[in-house]
């Protein structure tokens, strides 16, 4: 029983640790550990808030008008929070605006701006990354910059016990064969990380996520939130409408060999929530993982597309993907499932919202 505790223990606090035979004595200890984490004292302790907490909290958000922070917002405000999003134009700033949230004018490059709304919240958020620069092929200025903004938010939370939760990713960067289903605990060393993956440059961002955890030896409640490239819903803009997008227009939806390989999703309103979850109460050090389907094979998703473009389902191989699904070649053959056990048993977070295929099937991606 003693051991099972103790393996839950790591689980939920999403640690890279490993014990080699611990003593009987040592595993008791951390079982006391854990009674009191599980009853809050441990947080309360230490970062003067309750792991269930009704405080309201002033956040500040990056990216928070881009596609997850479309949901997160509203989340927030509707949990009582209160909302700052970093503003990199006018649109954006009146989109925040309309949502409740205050705009702070600047992006990332503004690290000065960072560092001053992080020290004026009670959180922070950071879901921007500058995705047009890396898929230009500039990956190495792209995660440069990522990680500035992440010394910056550190340097500033250091000491505080404030919460800092990042956005990162898990399909083809965990450093797993195909078909191993990703949990909480894969990809948190270097060796394990994804530096010869399918995905260019996705190492580097790999690396700031672990500099993100490492945070959490400063002062920090840092975490980070993996989410699943088909982060889906209406208003969606990425990998889901890009493949869709290919499928119009070459009159064909594609599947690789027979289709069996498997990508994990998750509603943005769900995976909005968990950011919600993780910025009230997300131990430091966690690893989240936002996913509601476990994994969803690439040929259902492809007939799914078929039906509502009335176009014909075609299996290619590898060498033809990027003639029917475009720069996605690379990614649509990964088998990549993931499991969110270790999340759900932490945090209580249950997806409410339809699944990918549910989602698909309503229509509103073809219209």
């Amino acid at each position: 029983m003693l051991d099972r505790v103790v393996d839950r223990g790591v689980e939920q606090l999403g640690s890279p640790l490993v014990i080699d035979r611990p003593s009987r004595h040592l595993r008791l200890v951390i079982h006391l550990a854990l009674q009191f984490l599980e009853r809050s004292y441990y947080l309360n302790s230490l970062y003067g808030r309750s792991s269930n907490t009704e405080d309201p909290m002033h956040v500040f958000v990056t990216g928070a008008s881009g596609w997850v922070g479309r949901g997160l917002v509203p989340e927030l405000t509707a949990g009582g929070h209160k909302v700052t999003g970093l503003a990199r134009s006018d649109t954006a700033a009146r989109s925040l605006r309309a949502m409740g949230a205050e705009a702070r004018p600047g992006s990332l490059d503004d690290l000065d701006v960072l560092r001053d709304a992080a020290a004026s919240c009670d959180g922070v958020v950071h879901l921007a990354f500058k995705h047009d620069m890396f898929f230009a092929g500039d990956v190495a200025a792209a995660t440069d910059a990522d990680r500035a903004a992440i010394n910056a938010f550190g340097e500033t939370l250091a000491g505080t016990g404030k919460p800092f939760v990042m956005a990162s990713g898990m399909l083809g960067v965990l450093g797993l064969p195909p078909g191993a289903v990703a949990t909480e605990r894969d990809g948190l060393t270097p060796d394990t990380a994804a530096d010869t993956g399918p995905i260019s440059g996705a190492s580097g961002r790999m690396t700031n996520a672990r500099h993100a955890l490492t945070l959490a030896g400063h002062g920090v409640r840092s975490s980070i939130v993996r989410l699943p490239p088909a982060t889906h819903g209406r208003g969606d803009n990425g990998f889901t409408t890009t493949a869709i997008s290919f499928a119009r227009q070459k009159g064909a939806a594609a599947y690789i060999g027979d289709g069996s390989n498997r990508w994990p999703a998750v509603h943005r309103d769900d995976a909005a929530r968990l950011f919600r979850l993780a910025i009230e109460s997300a131990p430091a050090g966690s690893v989240l993982h936002a996913v509601a389907d476990e994994g969803v094979p690439i040929r259902t998703v492809a007939e799914a597309f078929a039906a509502q473009l009335r176009v014909p389902a075609v299996s290619v191989t590898t060498q033809q993907a990027g003639d029917y699904v475009g720069w996605l070649g690379g990614l649509w053959g990964i088998d990549g499932p993931a499991s969110a056990r270790i999340t759900r048993d932490l945090l209580g977070w249950q997806p409410i919202q339809p699944g990918l295929i549910d989602d698909l099937q309503q229509g509103h991606y073809f219209t």
